[in-house]
């Protein structure tokens, strides 16, 4: 029996005497931290190639943890299934033995669902119309789906082995059994031999990435196209296809992938900046980076067309288990015409059905300029024309497509564009980089490939390195300066032209890893980011953050006279305002400020040093946040009975208690009262353990925050887990705004 550390929160346990090899814990890329650490390779024999690897999944008690998913099966199941080939009848590796699912019941059973949903998407004709398809559309689109599926939707039961890990030993197979020691410590035992998996990320930590991107800087300009992903699900060196499109200094972006967050960190791109994403379907390397857009303040416009919309939805509430409807509550729902330019903001967008396995639009974005419009077109997972023409059938009746619609994708597949990405994966669900040898596009950018592109992929089009920007329409406004104006003038609530003294100081620079100010050093300058992410820290107080467009570095240790107290560095590259202290505190002192932003500073320091509020929230948030708060002193063995909101300790310590049984020991910066504020429910109770301080922050200044609202419910799901056996029904439900689930 072996234990491997494979990467931050994943373990990989082989038990050769009982033929079983474990993935334990299974965020996203796991498959791609396999195959670089080695534990997934090809191998040949006399009856073709296929992969080693995993043949069983080992669960994180908890759906996320650090803000990211922490249970994403599904490519681990595909890579069983086909790669392997567990899942293939007549194929030498598939003896009937179905690859093991394990974990506590409520993650085994959510995961069920979400492998289904990573199937198929949408599951009936009824869920299609439902979602508002129009009813000649869903029945193409269940056709198709059928036709990839062979004729009929399996359940995940029958294609894996589901097995319940509680506190007594659970039968694998081969004499193996495991048990659940504690929260997300899962003990294996086989014979005399044992060993213990902990998933738990540990302070600080977070899933790591498979790749290390370059930094990047990029210019917001009026439609230009930023290449961000150029891989697929199974390469270890790339993110996978996805783009940025800028229109009018505004940035989008066109799905999601796995690690999204560093993507757009090397760019220097903040969540706040995020305008809105474009879905094109639900499948993991397009889908799993969804919830790093709910780190934003404030809920990032979501465009898709209604079925799309409706199949991430679905699978999102069955990975989260809260309920379908939360969706709105972290993004501001926009949904998409089918086959129609849909106007957002004089960017136009058109999405065109595709054939794959889940409901799937390619993308054509659109706009005018000088010269005449300008397109863009993001062809994501598009079938090769063999495999279109395969599918078509004589009867509506059957799984399969018509000789209509297969011409009809075709022709909007081949349209001469100023800029087209294609999805060149090969198989049989993915496109074909020949079936564009006759495109007459200006630029065709080959896309969704793994590994380097082949001598005839090289004569349809290019590879796009990370971070290559295709300019279709320059602009000579500086969008960048436009934008951090309208943040100042959100947070000093003041005149134009008082704003523009300040956006009028120089601009400084400083490249990816730089210090910018350190901890104890004096200063004259305070600083105003213009573009790129900022760090700040205090290992001495265990205190790291981040910061983005519209931030101040350097305030409050500006406005008390000391030095800085703390460490600022570059993460990305990153502009600045350099405003001299002296030019700060005469602006305040015009504004009429001095003495407003003196008051609110030490509370809104305190709040941005904390995990809650310490990640990208912007200054006017936290200033709002800060003003808000109202501090309530309580002495030792005194019951917190502080009522509706979230409380955070500044000062000394709490014990939180459910029931009779500890919880947490809440010290400086911790919280409480999520559990009201989710459920209307008030679980757990806060006792003082010394004197103590206590800033309550009213719901309303926090209930339209995705990410405070993300992190309140993954403590509360956490605080759950570590105190009960089994969850009671209805603690996951409640919405962000406090509706029931």
């Amino acid at each position: 029996m072996q234990k491997v550390k494979v990467a931050n929160g994943i373990w990989w346990v082989s038990i050769p005497e009982a033929g079983l090899s474990v993935l334990c814990g299974c965020p996203a890329d796991a498959v791609k931290h396999l195959i670089k650490r080695g534990l997934i390779n090809t191998v040949s024999d006399g009856d073709g190639a296929y992969e080693t690897g995993p043949n069983a999944i080992l669960l994180s008690d908890v759906p996320s943890q650090g803000g990211e998913l922490a249970n994403l099966a599904e490519f681990p199941v595909l890579q069983m299934l086909y790669r392997q080939g567990l899942g293939i009848p007549g194929h030498p590796r598939n003896d009937g033995t179905r690859p093991l699912l394990i974990g506590i019941d409520d993650q085994v059973k959510a995961q069920s669902q979400y492998v289904m949903r990573g199937n198929y998407g949408l599951l009936s004709e009824r869920e299609l119309t439902e979602s508002g398809t129009p009813e000649a559309i869903a029945r193409t689109i269940m056709r198709m789906k059928l036709r990839f599926a062979f004729g009929r939707l399996r359940e995940t039961r029958d294609i894996l082995d589901l097995r319940i890990a509680g506190p007594e030993p659970v039968p694998l197979r081969g004499g193996a059994t495991i048990r659940r020691r504690s929260f997300n410590v899962f003990e294996f035992a086989c014979g005399a031999a044992s060993l213990a998996v902990d998933l738990n990320l540990e302070a600080g930590e977070r899933y790591d990435a498979p790749y290390r991107l370059p930094p990047r800087r990029i210019r917001l300009n009026y439609f230009s196209v930023v290449h961000i992903g150029e891989g697929d699900g199974w390469d270890t060196e790339k993110p996978c296809m996805g783009s940025l499109v800028i229109f009018q200094g505004k940035i989008y972006l066109v799905d999601a992938g796995p690690h999204i967050l560093d993507s757009l960190t090397a760019l220097g791109v903040g969540i706040n900046e995020i305008e809105g994403i474009f879905q094109t379907h639900s499948h993991d390397d397009h889908f799993a980076g969804l919830t790093a857009l709910v780190r934003s303040d404030h809920r990032i416009r979501y465009f898709a067309v209604p079925a799309v919309r409706a199949s991430v939805s679905k699978k999102l509430s069955t990975l989260m288990g809260f309920n379908e409807k939360r969706f709105r509550d972290y993004f501001d729902v926009v949904d998409l015409a089918w086959d129609a330019w849909n106007d957002i903001d004089g960017l136009e967008v058109k999405p065109v059905l595709s054939a794959h396995p889940v409901e799937t639009t390619v993308l054509f974005f659109r706009t005018l300029g000088s010269e005449g419009p300008s397109i863009y077109a993001h062809l994501a997972d598009i079938p090769s024309f063999e495999s279109l023409r395969s599918m078509v059938t004589a009867s509506a009746l059957e799984p399969g497509i018509s000789r209509a619609f297969q011409e009809r994708l075709e022709k909007e597949l081949l349209a001469p564009v100023q800029l087209k990405k294609i999805d060149a994966g090969g198989g049989i669900i993915h496109g074909s980089s020949g079936d564009f040898k006759n495109d007459q596009s200006l630029r065709i950018v080959v896309s969704h490939v793994a590994g380097e592109l082949s001598d005839d992929q090289k004569q349809i089009g290019a590879r796009a390195s990370f971070g290559e920007q295709d300019v279709l329409i320059d602009g000579a406004e500086d969008y960048a300066l436009d934008g951090v104006s309208r943040q100042l003038r959100a947070y000093f609530p003041t005149s134009v032209h008082l704003v523009r003294m300040l956006v009028n100081c120089p601009q400084t620079r400083w490249t990816a890893g730089s210090l910018i100010l350190r901890k104890g050093d004096p200063h004259t300058d305070i600083f105003i980011v213009v573009r790129g992410i900022v760090e700040f820290l205090d290992p001495e107080d265990g205190i790291r953050g981040s910061m983005g467009t519209g931030s101040l570095i350097g305030e409050y240790s500006a406005l008390h006279d000391v030095a800085a107290i703390r460490t600022f560095r570059a993460v990305s590259d990153v502009m600045a305002l350099r405003v001299p202290i002296v030019l700060y505190e005469e602006f305040l002192q015009r504004a009429g400020l001095a003495q407003e932003a003196r008051r609110v500073l030490d509370n809104r320091q305190f709040l941005q040093d904390t995990w809650l509020l310490g990640e990208m929230i912007s200054f006017p948030l936290l200033r709002q946040v800060a003003q808000h708060a109202q501090a309530a002193s309580l002495v030792s063995g005194q019951a917190a009975a502080l009522g509706p909101g979230l409380h955070v300790v500044r000062d000394g310590a709490l014990q939180l208690v459910d029931g009779n049984q500890n919880v947490e020991l809440l010290k400086r910066g911790a919280f409480f009262g999520e559990d009201l504020l989710l459920t209307r429910k008030e679980r757990f109770t806060a006792r003082a353990r010394t004197r103590a301080v206590v800033l309550s922050i009213p719901a309303g200044s926090i209930e339209n925050v995705p990410i405070i609202q993300w992190k309140l419910l993954e403590t509360l799901e956490r605080r759950i887990m570590t105190t009960a056996k089994r969850r009671p029904r209805g603690t996951r439900g409640g919405g962000a705004r406090g509706s029931a689930a």
